[in-house]
């Protein structure tokens, strides 16, 4: 029977579609189809991944789109009547694709309201290589028909027909039991009986089974943000617009002559493969006096070259031809042209350009054009990793610029090959199962907090048998999920829709740091779609297969340490003018002894709490060793770190696996820790190239089983010939395995490392420059801004308030102490600042508050902005008056000031005339008292987002550091299984009244480092009522809540300050059971009281028939005395007794 579906939309039609493009070829192919259409809303975003899926099932792709047409202009935004009309174009051949990619793209670039429109100009510019249908009752001919308009509806018929040309314009029919769709079937008859114009029967498809009806009804619920009951959302009426057999198709239009077979006429007309030639690389134009690319690139290196080495070894020379030969040979020559272009244009523009990134570090080339900044002789890293002559790929580097100014590097490369051949690239976020299950959850109207409890419920990683965790999955291996699925009704469909709904796509966004350039206009290879928000422009092509479709992709990353050490550049060269970060020493004593130590925190790639305590253990004291040290600290090689520090500590524990693999593996103290190391074994062991050995590198780390079967005969070969024996080149191989998966580009690593030495270098030397630096890169976020702060006051750095005549815009160093930075007081304006600063700068220091307000100008520095000062403390050390009184009598003054500048501007008087009459007046303030410190904290928490000059808790903060175990700030990383004891001041107290009748109370509190919402049900609510008052400083036991957005606390106990003294304890004493122990349980147990950390020490008393003693616990161990802690102790299985002295 012949028949194929060509009107069909995928979850490309974003939260419409409800069916993914690898099942609808899969089902068309069980129905015998040769051909499939794809005719997504308005954009092109799954049509190479359709061709190829067709491709790949032997079925010819019908590549189209549903797009939306203006009934005027494409300019032109309609108010009323038709906004567009729907109209179905699909690809003849290459030509008509190019037309349609042009068409798709300017209807997102040029006509986009409500919906990417193109309009008839368009359409006749570029309708070459195309077929057109008329749609759904959302096309213009159908929606004449069912106003009753059919003349209209023939004359635009026979006008598209004339368009399109013969042949190439179809009359669409389709029936969901729809009426206004009969309308339009007798319409569209009677047009083909006067015209001859074919029709041509579609479904409209948007779902694969008529049982996925609703699933798709629920997913538009989704996109539309309303909920299944709401009687006034839109809906899908009916569940017949799923993939129908051709036989259902013949029930419904077989009394059509040709309906049906004109589908498959259609489809034969359509023949396209679409382009794939391949990154195409724009054109890079040399100097005049150079004749090739090579010939510009070759001269760049030597130039280079000399400029890098004091001394050009022979090493160096033929490492150099080796990689010219290399990289000519292959054709890479303009690739490296155009990114030593743009990072050139960064660097002669002073913006801060990363030292390297992957495993473009190991490029000698790259090195001496400044590419990158890290000799890869030094640090004996491989250019085989980035550029494999036996594995011929596009090089690939990825740029780290300053976060700040990343952006100018991305407009020179706009510029200098123009706006319409460079782009952005999409990325599609998909409904991910904890996602679709939220999403569908509130489409059905089920509590969010049980959506929540659901959702916390699906397990992380992996099922026990090595399955990827899906909804279907997690049901099967959780039983307490299953036990939501039996309640039936609204919770069954929950799981059973997000089952259907499950990875398709969700939302389009912009990939954060990825571009393209073509060598000629964009839509010349890739269709284009513009965020409506941002006017960003990417193609509609995701990251993995532009390339292959002629564009060259580019990495342009912003990493904030790089704009951190420009600013602790900045600030160190007022003091010494010489200072450059990119020459300090890299055998600085004070900066290996601080991280030996683990004062590491704000130090890039080490600050984590897990990276402190490895410096502490390992003791680095090269740039080797911190290279290691940020390889190994990832999941699966962290379990060497211990191998690597005892062998860093006791050389003689170091066992190499082969003699002749000694001098590779001491760097690392016997530890493979680098890809490059596996690869140099390879080469030494198994006598391959290294070109050879990084393809057996990847077939190991992708365990390309096969691959390495076949590698590894030729290994062994390789071995016996050098003169290994075989099962001793078996061993060796079979070791490697691991630690390909394991290893870590040592390039990234080295690149990496260097830029952490470098911050760690300032902090060391440098501490308060380090810490300005670093508390204006987090101006913009009061949590970290409030962690540096701590954390620098406790390193002895003096930070001082906002002060009007030493402050900065941002955060500056004088006399080794930190002046807070005029822009992070909220509400004071950049132009404001800029005011403030100029004018100091041109007329000296302001030698008052009066002195400040006659100088500026008061229409950029305006009341709000002087309020905001004033309760910052901005004016304290120019002004005798207190901060209330300024505020008080803020607005008599600026009468006073605004009085005195129009008298002097039109003459009347001089502000010291020569006169008694003349002079004015002296401004008497009226004197108030100054706000009380509790008063003085909120307001400086209200305008610089935290408390600076103390805290409401400071009083507190001995017992605060002795009886909690949980800093707020930690609270998303607590288990929700353990108790935890946390204190700090009131906000924000609400009661209500549950469903029973009885009353629960919820509120926030504040300790030094963050805040938390507690939560009190009616039981603790009853018993602590009394003490739960706005602003009140008091201490909680109970659990952490992980199963919302956000953590909250599960009150158990509350305490009065009173109580906290009381607890405190410096001896926590804990009896042992009278018997022997394993080690398990020691260790089991010593874990269980690390977890519950404080300032307590503690003492074990074991109990023997004979004897009793008591040990003191290392001090690496203290714990917190809180009650509820003492409680868990006391339930631990081999405790008998705990108490506190």
């Amino acid at each position: 029977m012949e028949f194929v579906h060509l009107h069909n939309h995928s979850d490309y039609s974003l939260l419409d579609g409800a069916a993914r493009i690898p099942k609808y070829v899969e089902m068309a192919q069980e129905m015998g189809m040769k051909h499939l259409g794809l005719t997504d809303h308005g954009n092109l975003f799954g049509a190479l991944r359709f061709e190829q899926a067709c491709h790949g099932a032997g079925i010819n792709p019908v590549v189209g789109c549903e797009v939306y047409v203006s009934p005027t202009t494409r300019q032109e935004k309609q108010t009323s009547g038709y906004k567009n009309f729907h109209m179905v174009l699909y690809c003849k051949n290459e030509e008509g694709y190019r037309n349609l990619m042009i068409l798709v793209s300017k209807g997102f670039i040029e006509g986009f309201y409500y919906k990417p429109r193109i309009d008839d100009d368009l359409l006749r510019a570029h309708h070459e290589g195309l077929i057109c249908s008329t749609a759904c009752l959302g096309g213009e001919i159908p929606r004449y028909l069912v106003a009753g308009d059919y003349e209209k509806a023939r004359d635009k018929a026979v006008e598209y027909n004339e368009l399109f040309g013969e042949g190439n314009f179809y009359l669409e029919i389709m029936d969901h039991d729809i009426p206004e769709e009969k309308i339009v079937i007798e319409g569209i008859k009677k047009i083909h009986a006067e015209t001859g114009i074919p029709i041509i029967a579609t479904n409209d498809i948007h779902y694969l089974k008529k049982e996925h009806a609703r699933a798709q009804d629920i997913l538009v619920c989704i996109g539309t943000g309303k909920k299944m009951d709401d009687e006034k959302r839109f809906k899908m009426d009916k569940t017949e617009m799923y993939f129908k057999t051709p036989e259902q198709m013949h029930e419904m239009f077989g009394n059509i002559p040709g309906a049906l077979e004109n589908t498959v006429r259609l489809a034969e007309k359509c023949d396209l493969i679409i382009p794939q030639p391949g990154p195409i690389l724009p054109e890079y134009v040399i100097p005049e006096n150079f004749e090739t690319q090579a010939q510009y690139l070759t001269h760049l290196t030597w130039e280079g070259i000399k400029e890098r080495y004091n001394e050009v070894t022979d090493e160096i020379t033929k490492r150099v031809e080796y990689e010219l030969d290399i990289l000519l040979g292959m054709g890479f020559e303009g690739y490296f042209l155009i990114v030593w272009d743009f990072i050139h244009w960064a660097r002669v523009h002073d913006i801060p350009v990363g030292p390297g990134r992957g495993s473009g570090a190991g490029s000698i080339i790259a090195y001496a054009m400044k590419i990158t900044d890290i000799d890869p002789l030094k640090y004996d890293l491989l250019f085989e990793r980035f550029l494999n002559p036996e594995r011929v790929s596009m090089p690939d580097f990825d740029i780290d610029f300053c976060f700040e100014r990343r952006g100018e590097v991305i407009e020179y490369v706009n510029r200098k090959y123009g706006h319409d051949q460079v782009g952005g690239i999409c990325t599609f976020g998909t409904l991910k199962t904890k996602a679709v299950l939220k999403d569908v959850a509130r489409v059905l109207d089920i509590p969010f907090a049980e959506s929540n409890v659901i959702t916390k419920l699906i397990p992380e990683g992996k099922a026990p048998d090595g399955r990827k965790i899906n909804t279907e999955v997690a049901l099967e291996i959780e039983p307490k999920l299953k036990e939501f699925y039996d309640r039936g009704g609204a919770y069954k469909e929950l799981f059973e829709t997000a089952s259907v709904l499950e990875g398709m796509n969700r939302h389009i966004s912009t990939h954060a740091c990825g571009k393209v350039i073509g060598n000629s206009v964009l839509t010349d290879y890739v269709p284009l779609y513009k965020d409506q928000k941002t006017g960003e422009i990417t193609t509609e092509f995701t990251m993995d297969i532009i390339e292959p479709c002629g564009l060259v992709k580019m990495d342009f990353l912003g990493l904030k340490t790089l704009t951190l050490l420009k600013n602790v550049e900045g600030l160190v060269q007022k003091i010494d003018p010489d200072f450059d970060v990119n020459t300090v020493s890299e055998e600085d004593k004070s900066t290996f002894d601080m991280l030996s130590n683990g004062k590491s925190t704000a130090v890039f790639q080490f600050e984590s709490s897990g990276m402190q305590k490895i410096l502490k253990d390992a003791k680095p004291n090269n740039i080797e060793d911190l290279i290691a040290l940020n390889a190994l600290y990832r999941p699966g090689p962290l379990q060497f770190i211990p191998q690597f520090i005892e062998g860093k500590k006791n050389p003689r524990t170091i066992k190499f696996p082969d003699p002749s693999l000694e001098e590779l593996l001491t760097p690392t103290y016997g530890v493979i820790v680098y890809q490059e190391q596996v690869m140099k074994v390879a080469q030494i062991i198994g006598g391959f190239s290294l070109g050879k050995a990084d393809i057996l590198r990847r077939a190991m780390g992708k365990k390309k089983l096969k691959d390495m079967e076949k590698m590894k005969v030729e290994f062994i070969a390789g071995a016996k010939k050098i003169g290994h024996a075989e099962k001793h080149a078996s061993g060796i191989f079979d070791m490697l395995e691991p630690f390909a998966g394991y290893g870590f580009n040592k390039s990234h690593a080295a690149a990496y490392s260097v830029v952490a030495y470098k911050t760690a270098y300032c902090k060391a030397n440098h501490p308060a420059e380090f810490w300005a630096a670093n508390l204006t890169n987090e101006i913009s976020d009061t949590t970290k801004m409030t962690e540096y702060m701590e954390s620098a006051r406790d390193e002895g750095i003096e930070i001082l308030a906002p002060d009007i005549n030493y402050s900065e815009k941002f955060f500056n160093v004088v006399d080794n102490k930190v002046f807070y930075g005029l822009i992070g007081i909220k509400g004071m304006g950049s132009a404001a600042v800029d005011v403030m600063i100029a004018e100091r700068e041109a007329n000296g220091l302001y030698e008052s508050f009066m002195d400040f307000l006659e100088r500026v100008d008061l229409r950029s520095v305006n009341k709000k902005v002087l309020e905001v000062g004033i309760q910052s403390g901005l004016f304290d050390k120019i002004e005798s008056s207190n901060r209330a009184t300024l505020l008080h009598n803020l607005e008599k003054m600026l009468d006073h000031v605004n009085s005195i500048k129009e008298q002097s501007q039109f003459g009347q008087v001089s502000l010291f005339g020569d006169n008694q009459d003349e002079i004015t007046p002296v401004l008497t303030l009226e004197v108030v008292p100054d706000w009380e410190n509790k008063e003085i904290l909120q307001i400086e928490k209200d305008n610089l987002g935290f408390y600076f000059s103390g805290h409401p808790l400071d009083e507190f903060r001995t017992y605060w550091n002795k009886c909690t175990n949980l800093k707020l700030d930690k609270a998303f990383r607590a288990s929700s299984e353990k108790d935890y004891t946390i204190m700090g001041m009131i906000k924000g107290v609400r009661s209500l009244m549950t469903k029973k009748g009885s009353k629960m109370a919820f509120a926030t509190v504040e300790d030094f480092n963050g805040s938390i919402d507690l939560v009190l049900f009616s039981k603790t609510y009853e018993k602590y009522a009394h003490l739960l008052e706005e602003d009140k400083v008091l201490g909680f036991t109970g659990q952490v809540d992980l199963s919302r957005n956000e953590p909250s606390f599960k009150v158990k106990e509350m305490f009065v300050p009173e109580d906290m003294r009381e607890i405190q304890s410096s001896e926590i004493h804990i009896e042992l059971e009278e018997r022997d122990f394993l080690t398990d349980e020691l260790v089991d147990f010593r874990s269980f009281l690390q977890d519950r950390g404080g300032s307590s020490s503690v003492f074990l008393h074991l109990k023997r028939p004979s004897k009793k003693f008591v040990v003191k616990i290392s001090g690496q161990i203290s714990i917190s005395p809180a009650p509820a802690v003492l409680k868990e102790i006391g339930r631990y299985p081999i405790v008998s007794n705990v108490w506190k002295e």
